[in-house]
């Protein structure tokens, strides 16, 4: 069987041969810049009044200021950190619980796997989007981003956990796994230490889709008003702008950066998106190898 890949031998190869991967990376890591950034706002995150109002974008102000006395450009350095954080930790909870259903409802088989499979099938009809707006507007004076990102991450790992179980599947019938099993290794030391590195290509494919859920549906809540719209993110950002009514008082700095800040991000998920799908093809993989081979020969 062909050896696993490292994530950073995949990031490595994708970035050699795949130019949508790179443009994604390259706008990714303008992003994440823009978030570091934030630490070293003067104003904090809730501040107000704090510059002039509704001054277009200048050399002061590079993104112009809001009705509520706030700098466009630190406020949105301060939208695409809280925005990532909710995103990544939805991503982590929800990858983490289908990898050990999935993992284990494959290795174990059997009842277990026909109850765990039973359960993933029930996640994965439930309307997501009417379910987090009921729970949203019931704990909108209450929920953290922390809280936000907790229920993002435990409506979103059925899927993935499907795609994992069918690996280990596969994976559970190799011969090292009846090695590790003669060696006394235990059921969860198996699925982590043999079979999860050959998972890695697929997590990093289904964190990528992860990203596009949790921020698609930040975006969505905190425009409904359903979210702690006094933590900046780039959804509340184009809740208040529209709630300002900036496109009527043609203050349009203030919606076209979160708008571009979003459009960017989906942007360079949708490009990851893409290259590891194509990375995953084994049709794209084997075009790839012909010229090595060539090239060694």
């Amino acid at each position: 069987m062909q050896r696993y890949r490292t994530a950073t031998s995949v990031v490595v190869d994708l970035f050699r041969y795949s130019a949508a991967f790179r443009s994604g990376i390259i706008i990714l890591v303008i992003l994440l810049g823009m978030a570091v950034l934030s630490l070293a706002s003067p104003y904090g995150p809730s501040d107000r009044n704090v510059v002039p109002v509704n001054r277009p974008p200048s050399l002061a102000h590079p993104f112009g200021t809001t009705a509520l006395g706030q700098d466009v450009f630190w406020l949105t350095t301060f939208a695409i950190r809280n925005s990532l954080f909710v995103a990544g930790l939805a991503v982590l909870i929800g990858r983490s619980i289908g990898v050990l259903l999935g993992s284990f409802a494959g290795y174990v088989g059997g009842t277990v796997d026909r109850l765990l499979s039973s359960l993933t099938d029930t996640f994965i009809v439930i309307p997501r989007l009417p379910l987090l707006m009921l729970i949203a507007f019931i704990l909108k004076s209450t929920i953290s981003l922390a809280a936000l990102a907790l229920l993002l991450g435990l409506l979103d790992w059925a899927w993935p956990s499907k795609r994992y179980r069918a690996q280990i599947l596969s994976l559970r019938e190799e011969e090292f796994t009846q090695t590790a099993v003669f060696a006394g290794m235990s059921t969860l030391r198996i699925i982590l230490r043999e079979h999860l590195p050959f998972l890695i290509p697929f997590l990093l494919a289904d964190a990528v889709s992860g990203f596009l859920y949790a921020i698609g549906m930040e975006v969505t809540l905190a425009v409904l008003g359903l979210s702690d719209l006094q933590m900046p993110t780039i959804g509340t950002m184009i809740y208040w702008a529209t709630y300002y009514q900036v496109l009527l008082t043609r203050q349009l700095w203030w919606l076209a950066a979160p708008v571009a800040a979003a459009v960017l991000l989906v942007v360079a998920l949708y490009y990851l998106s893409t290259s590891l799908g194509d990375y995953l093809d084994p049709r794209t993989r084997l075009a790839r190898l012909v010229p090595r081979e060539a090239g060694a020969g």
